[in-house]
């Protein structure tokens, strides 16, 4: 707010006041949800870590484990087998979004329902490996969700933390210093106004002995 555009009244004065003393509530609280978030961005990038060192070594099981399967079974015969299963299992994604310290974070639900018991093969003329694929991709799908959730709210996180930062510099480089500069020019020209009304008031009072 530029001073240009305020009238130097008292009004104007405890208007800017009360503005000044909410913007420094609101850098106060904006300050609190940073610290909050820095806390909630440490504490889950922990787990984050060790979350990808663990989907990594996973993912080389699996992949040890998928070129097990195809030198023993034969590629073309894992792929028909993989196809068939597309008949039996019905996956299912969900995703929901709960509110955390002011931030909407997703909520991954996963199922991988399976419309007949049987495995999508028979146990006769079958690499012993396949069976500990399967499984293995079954734990894969569902730590590749974890995973991709928790990154997905560090990411937020950040974005959130970058918004209440820029708040923060706005307020305490640009609002709050405007605000000051203009109670500091309305204070001037008002204590000037009640200097010069007290000297015309003396010089009244004097004006009237005389004539008395």
């Amino acid at each position: 707010m530029s001073f240009r555009k305020i009238k130097p009244t008292k009004s104007n004065l405890i208007r800017l006041n009360k503005r000044l003393k909410f913007v420094e509530k609101g850098k106060k609280f904006l300050d609190y949800k940073r610290t909050e978030l820095i806390q909630e961005i440490r504490n889950l990038w922990d787990v984050y870590k060790k979350q990808r060192r663990s989907f990594y070594n996973l993912f080389k099981k699996l992949l040890l484990k998928l070129n097990e399967t195809y030198m023993e079974q034969g590629k073309n015969s894992v792929i028909l087998i993989s196809k068939i299963g597309k008949i039996q299992f019905k996956p299912s994604i969900n995703i929901k979004t709960i509110k955390k310290i002011g931030v909407a974070l997703p909520q991954i639900e996963f199922d991988l329902e399976q419309q007949k018991k049987l495995p999508p093969y028979s146990f006769s003329n079958t690499s012993k490996h396949l069976d500990g694929l399967m499984n293995l991709l079954k734990v894969f799908f569902n730590e590749l969700i974890v995973l991709a959730e928790n990154e997905d709210v560090l990411i937020r996180y950040a974005f959130n933390f970058q918004k209440i930062n820029r708040r923060i510099q706005g307020l305490k480089n640009i609002i709050q210093p405007q605000i000051e500069i203009d109670i500091k020019n309305i204070e001037k020209i008002l204590e000037e106004v009640d200097r010069e009304n007290f000297i015309s008031l003396k010089k009244t009072k004097d004006l009237i002995k005389k004539v008395k």
